[in-house]
């Protein structure tokens, strides 16, 4: 390979982490309605670029969504692999946090699931309940916590409006200070997940239709194409 090929490649792949990472941090503000046009501003890249990687919007979010299950799916590996069932189930819930899956919760439904993304989907799920299984045979993992109630829990701290706002009003100078807050939250939410004398959790555990009616288009809505 020549080295102007070389840089251009570099180059290509560069713009494409530019504009995933732009596409997430958008679609965390404005959800699905999020532009092509606002995205690749956000990216410092031209319209024409997006569109030359990305032909309709519908192929960019089925990109993030696969980039976001595997990362999940390799967190949940990984803490599969470690011998402490408390520190695996930790691993992969900051993991899941810092990757950001909140962020695509706003545009689930709005496009065709792949067969690739169902499988990974598949294999994530069976990962992470064993997680949840170990942690309850080592009574680590506080009685009645579900894998679901814990997906929701990462769900929820994935996001952090306070630096969202922050981030809208260009203070940069709280950003430290945000980014140590939510640190702390996150530490508070997932100790809560602890085996400790407590009383029973409220109401009934959640179902797994909480993220699969998501994703499943209502039937008088079609998925994204532009």
């Amino acid at each position: 390979m020549t080295a102007s090929r070389s840089w251009r490649s570099e180059e290509v792949a560069r713009n494409d982490r530019a504009l995933l990472r732009a596409a997430r941090e958008v679609l965390a503000v404005d959800g699905a309605h999020a532009s092509v046009a606002s995205i690749a501003a956000r990216a410092g890249v031209g319209v024409g670029s997006l569109y030359r990687r990305y032909r309709t919007k519908q192929e960019l979010f089925q990109r993030l969504c696969l980039i976001a299950l595997r990362d999940y799916l390799d967190a949940a590996n990984e803490g599969l692999a470690m011998d402490d069932p408390w520190a695996g189930l930790v691993h992969y819930a900051m993991a899941s946090i810092r990757s950001g899956p909140g962020s695509l919760a706003p545009v689930a439904g709005t496009f065709d699931v792949t067969d690739e993304m169902t499988e990974l989907a598949e294999r994530g799920d069976r990962a992470v309940a064993e997680l949840v299984e170990r942690a309850h045979r080592a009574r680590v993992l506080r009685a009645g916590v579900t894998a679901v109630d814990l997906e929701l829990l990462i769900e929820q701290l994935s996001k952090s409006p306070l630096q969202e706002h922050l981030q809208r009003q260009g203070r940069t100078e709280l950003y430290d200070a945000a980014l140590n807050a939510r640190e702390r939250i996150i530490a508070v939410a997932l100790d809560g997940l602890r085996a400790a004398p407590a009383g029973p959790l409220p109401g009934q555990a959640p179902g797994y239709e909480l993220f699969t009616m998501r994703w499943a288009p209502p039937e008088d809505e079609q998925p994204a194409s532009e």
